[in-house]
């Protein structure tokens, strides 16, 4: 079972970028972009047979 959440997320929506406290992140720097790799996830085609009363 899932518990609820705490967080107030009307709160975190009505925030703005200027409020939200961003001091605990370190700037991306030249040895961050030299050491980083893009992955791009594989894309799987998947075909389902769904009887026609489901879809109903």
């Amino acid at each position: 079972m899932k518990k609820p959440s705490k967080t107030n997320w009307t709160r975190v929506d009505e925030m703005t970028d200027e409020e939200i406290d961003t001091s605990d992140i370190p700037p991306l720097d030249e040895t961050f972009f030299a050491n980083a790799k893009l992955r791009v996830p594989e894309k799987v085609s998947v075909t389902v047979n769904v009887d026609a009363d489901v879809l109903e």
